[in-house]
Parts: structure tokens; sequence; C-alpha cells
């Protein structure tokens, strides 16, 4: 048998095969399939494909106010950080804190031994009364000469010559006062204060050691935790309507713990830096906490929510229930005879949670929050779910995994901020 033989008649066998197959499909002979005239009329809307019924979540739109806000991540700084070192030297007498204790301004912390700045100040306090004492003599001199000069019993050289003496002696005088002040500043250099209100971190130095004044490393740290400030960053871009919200009064803040959802604190933006960081196209911004129940932590990182503004009553659905296409945003809404109705949308501000609705649907319409890979527009449906004016956030676990898949879910964010129109 030649080549093209062979060829011909293995066309004919696969031929003669295809057309078997089709007609056992057509009088439904092939197992997992229906006859053809059944086949032909089944499609999304009607035959056992259009019947069959999909299980979904709900939830009612409704109209809210919702808060425009842009997020980011900060460092918590200290109000004021303080390293306590010692002004005079000499051997380290006593610590009078508890490492981590909290400390007042003015409340004592270390002494160093004063005895040689005590032997100062009062070597400083004999002069000055030595002096005290020639300058009363001198003054009585004066006072003579004046008399003898008057009767001509004494040349006015002595009586000039006395009171130069007189002034020299004051003079003198007004020297060891200020001698006896020195001696007294650094006798007090001896008991450390100290300068703030804060907490005494882990002691530097022991008891018994002798420090310098030239010391690099201190004897402790001191902190101030109330208030207390954290520093973030925002793009440049967010500027602006930082800076018309701040306009307004100081801009809200809150604190959010490693969920990005609950709140550690609450303060207010205080500082918009006067510069953008070139190489980052940042700027920073620094906001004040009260910190009263010490939730927030010098060198902490915590995420960072701004408030800049307040949409006024707005239509609101589950962040979750829009869904994006070809053509743009969409969600399917709840109809009449229980079947899901593809609506086009245009939204506005959108989160994790709520997207806002611009147009395309109306307050009270219950849209649908699950089952999205086997919906389609006109598809009969089975509510799991009752519809809720409160219940923006319920979705089953199909629903969540939906949302999971590339493509679908929240829009994406912005660089640096919380939501993106």
């Amino acid at each position: 048998m030649t080549r093209v033989s062979r060829r011909v008649l293995l066309a004919i066998g696969a031929l003669t095969l295809a057309v078997a197959l089709a007609l056992a499909y057509q009088a439904g002979k092939l197992p997992g399939f229906r006859s053809g005239d059944q086949g032909a009329g089944a499609g999304p809307s009607g035959g056992a494909r259009g019947e069959r019924i999909v299980t979904v979540t709900v939830s009612k739109t409704r109209l809210e106010d919702v808060p425009v806000t842009i997020d980011a991540v900060g460092t918590v700084q200290a109000l004021n950080t303080v390293t306590i070192r010692t002004q005079v030297d000499g051997r380290l007498l006593r610590l009078a804190f508890t490492e981590g204790q909290d400390v007042h301004k003015g409340d004592i912390l270390a002494e160093i031994d004063p005895a040689l700045y005590q032997a100062q100040y009062d070597q400083a306090v004999a002069k000055k009364a030595q002096d005290e004492a020639n300058l009363a003599n001198a003054r009585v001199d004066l006072a003579r000469y004046e008399r003898l000069v008057v009767g001509n019993f004494a040349s006015k050289q002595k009586h000039a010559t006395q009171k130069a003496t007189v002034a020299q002696l004051e003079a003198l005088v007004r020297a060891d006062k200020a001698a006896i002040d020195n001696a007294k500043t650094t006798l007090d250099y001896a008991t450390i204060r100290s300068p703030i209100d804060g907490r005494a971190g882990i002691r530097l130095v022991d008891v018994g050691n002798i420090l310098h004044a030239s010391d690099s490393t201190g004897i402790v740290v001191i902190t101030q935790l109330k208030p207390i400030y954290v520093v973030f960053t925002l793009p440049q871009q967010a500027l602006p309507a930082v800076q018309k919200a701040q306009a307004k009064g100081a801009a809200k803040v809150v604190a959010l713990g490693p969920d990005n959802a609950t709140p550690i604190e609450t303060g207010e933006l205080s500082v918009i830096d006067n510069q953008i960081d070139q190489m980052t196209g940042t700027v920073r911004l620094k906001a004040t906490f009260a910190n009263q129940t010490l939730s927030l932590w010098p060198g902490q990182f915590v995420n960072v929510r701004l408030m800049l503004d307040t949409l006024k009553n707005v239509l609101v659905a589950p962040s979750h229930a829009v869904q994006r296409g070809p053509s743009g945003a969409f969600v399917y809404v709840l109809g009449a005879n229980d079947v899901a109705t593809m609506r086009e949308v245009t939204t506005g501000r959108q989160d994790e949670k709520i997207a806002v609705i611009a147009s395309g649907i109306q307050p009270g319409d219950v849209v649908l929050t699950s089952g999205f890979s086997k919906l389609s527009d006109g598809a009969k449906i089975q509510v799991v779910s009752a519809p809720s004016a409160a219940d923006a956030d319920s979705a089953d676990a199909s629903g969540e995994e939906e949302r999971a898949k590339p493509g679908r879910g929240a829009a994406p964010r912005a660089p640096g901020g919380r939501m993106k129109k």
C-alpha cells in the first residue's frame, strides 16, 4: 500500500468517527450529555443551565456621612528627650531615682561629692567678709580726712588717696560677691536635678564612679511621654488637601493598631514641614497625642489615619459589592422574582469596607455581595441573608473568596493614601 493510499484511509476513518460521535451526541447516547434538542435551548436564561439558582448574600444601600481620610505609617517620637550629664567633676555619691520611674522637673536624680565645691564656697564667703571689714575701716578714715580737710588740718592729696582706697575696696567686695555666686552655682551643680517631666530610662553609670563634665556618656536619659509626637510622611500630591483641612482647624489624626483598624489614640495635626523631600517626593507631618494611657511609645511604628473631610449624606454600598468589567464598575441588584439585575455604576471614594456610589442605583436598593463567579444578568438567585441597612459589612465565606480572586474587589489604593477615586 502506497503512502498516499494510507493517508486517504486514515482521513476517511477519522471523518467516519467524527460523524458517529456527532450522531451519538444528538441522540443523547454519550455519558454526561443531553440530547441535542435539549442542549439547544440551554443558556443563561432558559433550559437546565438557566434554571440553576445561585446562592448569594445581599446588603441594602443607604445614605450616610463618609469621612475622607488618608493613611500613612508613622514613627512615635518623644516630646522631649534629655541625657542627664554632670556639669562638675567628682565621685558619684548617690542615684536618687529608680529605673523606669516617672520624675518631675526639679526632682533630684544624682549627687556628686560636694566637699571640694563646698570648701570653695566657704572660702569665697570668708574672703568677702574680710574685704567688707577693710572697706568699713577705709570709710571711717575717709570720713575723718573729710573733716580735717575742711579745717585745713590735712592735705587734699591724702583725702583723695583715701577716697580711691574706699572705691577699690567697694569693687573688691562686689568681686567677692560674684565669686560667692560662682561658688554657689558650682556647688549646686553637684546636686543633679531633672530639667523636665518624664520617665527615667536605664541608668548609664553606677554609684562610685568618677564623673567628668567632658564625659560623652551621661547618667540617665529622661524621656517626656505626655504628650507625645507621631511623625509621618505623605505624597506631595496630598499636600493641598491636607492644607485645606488644616485651614479649617486642627485636623484629627488617629493612630491605629497593626490591623489598621483598631484605634490606639486620637490626636491633632500640629505641624506640616516647610519643604518637600525632593528625593522621595513626600512631605513630613507631625501630630500630637495626649498619650494619657501611654499606649504610644517612642520609637514605635504605627499606622496613621488623617481625617481630611467628610462627605455629607452620600449613597454608600459595601465595597465588595462593586465589581469591575470591561465597561467599568457595576453591581448586581436584587430584582423582582429573585432575579439578579446588573447595573453600571459610577463610584467615588472607596476603601476596604464601603464604596460611595455617585450614580447607577438608588438608596434602598438591595445589592448582591457574593456569588459573583456564578452570576450573570438575569440569573435566578436565592438570598441567604435578609437585607439590612446596618449590615454593610456582611458577606459569607464565598463572598470573601470571590473578592480574593485577581481582578475583583475594591479599587486600587493611591500611593501613600487610603483610597482612590
